[in-house]
């Protein structure tokens, strides 16, 4: 689809969640297509961000621009905004799109890169759980 001036249409991102151990806390999403910037966005100023409720096992992204980008979800239970580890170990629940395996510390941007183009792109997300 080309809209006017020839430009592409935006892509968009359908998200689903499977595997969340309580509807308790908030979901904390990450959508990067800077590499540098996955999986945490810290790294990345035009990643887009959201948190969820927990409840919540769904959300979209519209008015994407064609590209690669990567998904990095984090269950954060009790709602303070990071990740929380007990001697390096997660805590709480996480998942990344495309669902790659999980070895020592989360996957490259690569193994949970996916292309967004003018079609409906959708990703579903299983938490993992390790405590």
């Amino acid at each position: 689809m080309t809209v006017l001036g020839g430009a592409t249409a935006p892509g968009s991102l359908d998200l689903d969640f499977e595997g969340l151990r309580s509807a308790k806390g908030l979901i904390q999403i990450c959508l990067t297509a800077n590499p540098k910037g996955f999986p945490d966005c810290k790294a990345d100023s035009s990643a887009i961000t959201r948190t969820l409720k927990a409840g919540q096992r769904s959300t979209r992204f519209d008015a994407l621009a064609a590209g690669d980008y990567a998904v990095s979800v984090i269950h954060d239970e009790n709602a303070n905004a990071r990740l929380d580890t007990f001697a390096g170990i997660p805590r709480e629940g996480f998942g990344f799109s495309r669902n790659p395996v999980i070895t020592f510390g989360p996957p490259g941007f690569n193994s949970a890169r996916f292309a967004v183009g003018t079609a409906p792109v959708k990703q579903t997300v299983r938490f993992r759980y390790f405590l």
